[in-house]
């Protein structure tokens, strides 16, 4: 099993203390994170796109090249890009460049996006976001492997053997689907044979197994070989402490926080309390043997080989988040990592692939 830290940036007060910092702190702690991620040996690091309060997360071409200059080995997410925002044109050119700047240590989760005001901002419908979304990834598939596209797209203005540079450095960059609660992200996945990744955060298991089971079974239809499917799961938060109690006494005042914040946006909480939130959500929070024990349980509905946790410290201080971080990797990572397979590809940054092997399609 491999694990990523992932950050969605979120700009609002902490939970706990209540302080707002500014919006250059912030972005300094994501960077410094990362590097956490790097130094600890966790498999990569991924960050959100969101054009809306209170995510500061608009640009992630941008943070994850800074990113790709400080480290050498993580692999570099995005989470999700949203593709039925965007010209699809213009965000291949970022992304192949990314990829280059990285090393090829570029992967793309890619969604539809979820929020009102950023829909609006972008003149999009919940009528066509769908379909806006399909549009763009199958047009993005297209300029990753053809050297001159032509296509009559609805919802940007056609393409004339066009060329757009510059090609990228993995050919082509691995691209995952985002879900939480869509079976047209799934189908889509399944359709052309990609992996899928589950955000599994704020409800339940059983929406998500559906989805997963869904998955497997529209991939399986689409031809694809069974064994070949490759699932990853988000978490819905993250704390571990040698003893459990002292786990769930660090991380209350955490959850009260992000409790009381929930309720003045006028959001009714899934998780009441933190003992139903241990219990029934994603979150891993405990000694290392539950911790095991329910990635474990996530499993065996799942059949993920990937898995998420977040990457700030979200009401913690910095000295509980690195510790807690510390002990994923000495304590837990390597159990699973032994009891749970890898995705079948490689990890580490790619070869460059020389121009005589590209083929035009």
């Amino acid at each position: 099993m491999r694990f990523l830290l992932i950050s969605l940036i979120v700009h609002a007060p902490d939970p706990v203390t209540g302080v707002s910092k500014p919006t250059n702190e912030r972005f300094r702690e994501v960077i410094e994170n990362a590097l956490i991620a790097e130094e600890l040996g966790f498999d990569g690091f991924g960050v959100g796109e969101r054009h809306e309060r209170p995510f500061i997360s608009s640009s992630p071409p941008v943070v994850l090249s800074h990113i790709a200059a400080l480290t050498s080995r993580i692999r570099l997410f995005t989470a999700v890009t949203t593709l039925s925002l965007l010209d699809p044109v213009r965000a291949y050119e970022d992304y192949a460049t990314l990829d280059h700047l990285s090393g090829g240590r570029l992967e793309l989760i890619i969604g539809k996006g979820n929020g009102t005001a950023q829909r609006e901002l972008f003149h999009v419908t919940p009528e066509d976001q769908w379909d806006r979304n399909a549009e763009s990834y199958e047009l993005f598939r297209r300029l990753w492997r053809e050297e001159k596209v032509t296509a009559t797209p609805r919802f940007r203005p056609s393409l004339t053997e066009a060329e757009v540079w510059p090609r990228p450095l993995q050919r082509p960059i691995r691209v995952w689907h985002g879900s939480a609660t869509s079976r047209e992200s799934v189908d889509l996945a399944a359709r052309y044979g990609d992996p899928l990744f589950s955000a599994n955060v704020s409800n339940p298991i059983e929406p998500y197994a559906e989805l997963v089971r869904h998955y497997r079974e529209r991939w399986a239809a689409y031809g694809h070989d069974p064994a070949a499917a490759v699932v990853g799961a988000g978490t819905a938060g993250y704390y571990a402490d040698h003893r459990s109690q002292d786990a769930v006494a660090a991380y209350r005042p955490v959850f009260e926080g992000t409790l009381a914040f929930q309720r003045r946006l006028g959001l009714e909480p899934v998780f009441p309390t933190l003992e139903d939130f241990i219990e029934r959500s994603s979150a891993l929070i405990g000694s290392p043997q539950q911790i095991v024990e329910k990635v474990h349980r996530y499993h065996e509905r799942f059949g993920h080989s990937v898995t998420h946790l977040h990457a700030d410290a979200d009401g913690l201080t910095d000295a509980q988040h690195r510790a807690s971080l510390e002990l994923f990797q000495s304590d837990i990572a390597p159990v699973l990592r032994k009891e749970i397979p890898d995705p079948p590809w490689g990890w580490g940054p790619v070869a460059p692939v020389p121009e005589s092997a590209f083929v035009e399609g």
